[in-house]
């Protein structure tokens, strides 16, 4: 498993530092970010969050997942590589043009 985490079902009122204080409870918190909207700066819903040693990640990721924080029941996974180019992958419907 990875040090980086994916946390998702956030509620749009968790921020960074709740993120730090829940998560520094399975070891060293060395980045917490929630993922905002470019335009309006709201939270997306999800956040990424890394850890100091795959052993606290798979502490964290034990520890939490499923667990509610501000009335939502988190998801807590290892972090998948983002598809070469940044581009996302299936889920399209019709025909592009």
């Amino acid at each position: 498993m990875g040090t980086r985490l994916f946390v998702g079902n956030l509620s749009f009122q968790t921020n960074e530092e709740t993120l730090q204080e829940l998560f520094a409870a399975y070891g060293t918190v060395k980045a917490a970010n929630v993922i905002t909207d470019r335009d309006s700066g709201r939270s997306k819903g999800f956040a990424f969050v890394e850890m100091s040693t795959d052993a606290e990640a798979q502490a964290a990721t034990t520890g939490l997942n499923s667990k509610l924080v501000d009335e939502r029941q988190l998801t807590v996974a290892e972090a998948k590589p983002r598809a070469e180019g940044g581009e996302r992958s299936g889920g399209g419907r019709g025909r592009r043009w």
